[in-house]
């Protein structure tokens, strides 16, 4: 098997063969597989929720250092590699796969869950300076943090896969730290771990996507939402991203990701242009001056006093969700990387999808809180069900109907093209790191990947994706820190502080110090200048 399908067979027998009794699991066992999920998630948050806080604003710190520091200056890659693919498709194909699906998700359900249940109790719900802060919290949930995560993780397998010619594996950042038992069992361990993760991760964005494809089609023309329809859309959309993926990077992922983007542009021109513009201005201005003042605050808390369940629903399971996708997206970043400075890396990385958040939240995000606020509808009940949110706020604008269908459209591109990407690197992670994964171990991960969020949708709908997205993650994390540790210190062996020039020596020719130091001219009192 090794041979033919190029695979390191106990990374993918032993990777493959635990989602599979995961799945099996919960097929026979469903109510247990529901049960066991909670508990442990309850354990989890109570115990270490504080470590996915502190290490999500961990990566932040650690990735401005990274792009400021003498390293920015480093190539992904040899020094005199460039790019492989155009700007405009790096950032396309890196925000399509990074996050797609859950910006149409929540794009108009979180802040109108945040205006009816104001984060940590700041504010009245429904108030417009509640409506502030809704925004403040949704923009620091999708745009700096989330981007740090990936970036950092991308940017170590960047760095050891594109400069040093070592696979591109997740263990291979750990080479600097434990040698090379990074190829012995302990490598494998944390490659499954980042597979184990990766497709969870995934399975819960395909869940969430189905979900709204789903209410997409009630609204659009009176389909019945139901878990069944929604494993059939799985089940159809599965299929065509394992055909997308088998056609690799260069032709399906960045043809899909050029056409998401451009129809999202089109989407958000168009709700800019008849929706309430000079409103939705403001908010993205007044929500964005709120959360750079109180970025460091918001991503220190931890909820030791107070607001730890709305913490625990929200942030941390924001956090828990980015850093199950990082192995996946990391991967895929340093894939469509390469030739790229670290700083221009990172700055791509996080400024430009953290930009596009902004802009994508204020004008979804904004035209909702209009709504509501001014009473022309009431999101607030809609937003109970945050699959049907956004297709509540375009049935009170113009050409709702078109608009809808663009959205179910843009959702299933999303689905595909973020799912394919995940197929692809969970392929290239048990295959010892190769570019280009045999086509049958893609569509195995690929298959699996579906199963899972069909599974998941059916033991307990949105709340089940979400539990599993966190239980995979939490092993994780311990993993993005190492690869943290192990990429810092492969790069200060490379790139070294520079060392303060020495001293000149003394000979015995050299004059004492005293004989070569002239003490000062006396000054007289005439020579003082006038003034002094």
């Amino acid at each position: 098997m090794q041979k033919r399908w190029k695979v390191d067979p106990a990374v993918f027998l032993i990777a493959a063969g635990l989602v599979t009794l995961f799945l099996l699991w919960g097929v026979v066992f469903t109510d247990s597989l529901a049960s066991v999920t909670d508990s442990t998630l309850t354990w989890l948050l109570d115990r270490f929720g504080w470590l996915f806080v502190l290490s999500a604003a961990a990566f932040v710190a650690f990735a401005a250092y990274m792009g400021f520091s003498r390293h920015g200056k480093l190539r992904l890659g040899q020094d005199g590699d460039r790019p492989e693919f155009r700007t405009s498709s790096w950032i396309a194909m890196m925000f399509s796969a990074g996050m797609g699906i859950g910006l149409m998700f929540y794009g108009v359900a979180e802040p109108i869950s945040h205006l009816a249940a104001p984060p940590l109790g700041h504010g009245q719900p429904g108030t417009p300076e509640t409506a502030k802060v809704a925004m403040q919290y949704t923009f620091f949930h999708w745009a700096l943090t989330p981007w740090a995560i990936y970036g950092v993780v991308g940017l170590a397998l960047g760095y050891f896969c594109m400069r040093k010619g070592r696979p591109n594996l997740i263990s291979e950042a750990f080479r600097p730290l434990i040698g090379d038992r990074v190829d012995g069992a302990m490598g494998k361990a944390i490659d499954i771990l980042a597979i184990w993760a990766t497709l969870f991760g995934s399975a819960t964005s395909l869940g969430l996507g189905a979900a709204q494809i789903n209410s997409g089609l009630n609204f659009l023309w009176g389909v019945s939402i139901s878990n069944t329809l929604g494993v059939v859309i799985i089940v159809i959309l599965t299929a065509m991203f394992v055909l997308s993926a088998t056609t690799g990077v260069e032709k399906g992922i960045q043809f899909l990701s050029n056409l998401n983007m451009g129809l999202a542009i089109l989407l958000l021109v168009f709700l800019l242009v008849v929706g309430p513009t000079v409103f939705i201005m403001q908010t993205f201005t007044d929500a964005l001056g709120a959360y750079l003042q109180n970025f460091v605050p918001m991503s220190l808390d931890s909820g030791a006093f107070g607001g730890g369940e709305w913490l625990n629903s929200w942030t941390i399971f924001y956090w828990a969700w980015w850093i199950s996708w990082a192995p996946f997206v990391g991967t895929f970043l340093a894939r469509i990387s390469r030739g790229r400075t670290i700083r221009e890396y990172l700055l791509g990385v996080i400024l430009v999808p953290s930009g596009v958040s902004f802009i994508w939240f204020a004008i979804l995000g904004g035209g909702a809180l209009d709504l509501q606020l001014s009473g022309k509808a009431d999101l607030i009940t809609a937003a109970a069900k945050p699959e049907v949110a956004l297709f509540t706020t375009l049935e009170h604008f113009p050409l709702s109907g078109i608009t809808s269908f663009l959205v179910v459209i843009l959702v299933s591109l999303f689905f595909v093209s973020g799912a394919d990407a995940a197929s692809v690197v969970m392929g290239t992670m048990s295959s010892r790191g190769a570019l280009e994964p045999s086509r049958r171990v893609v569509v195995i991960w690929g298959s699996l990947t579906g199963l899972a969020a069909a599974v998941l949708l059916v033991a307990g709908g949105l709340t089940a994706l979400q539990q599993a997205a966190i239980i995979a993650a939490a092993p994780f994390v311990l993993i993005v820190l190492g690869a943290c540790a192990g990429l810092f210190k492969a790069m200060r062996a490379e790139h070294p502080p520079a060392a303060a020039p020495a001293p000149p020596a003394v000979t015995a020719e050299s004059p004492p110090v005293a004989a070569v130091t002239q003490a000062p001219p006396a000054v007289t009192a005439s020579e003082v200048p006038v003034g002094s």
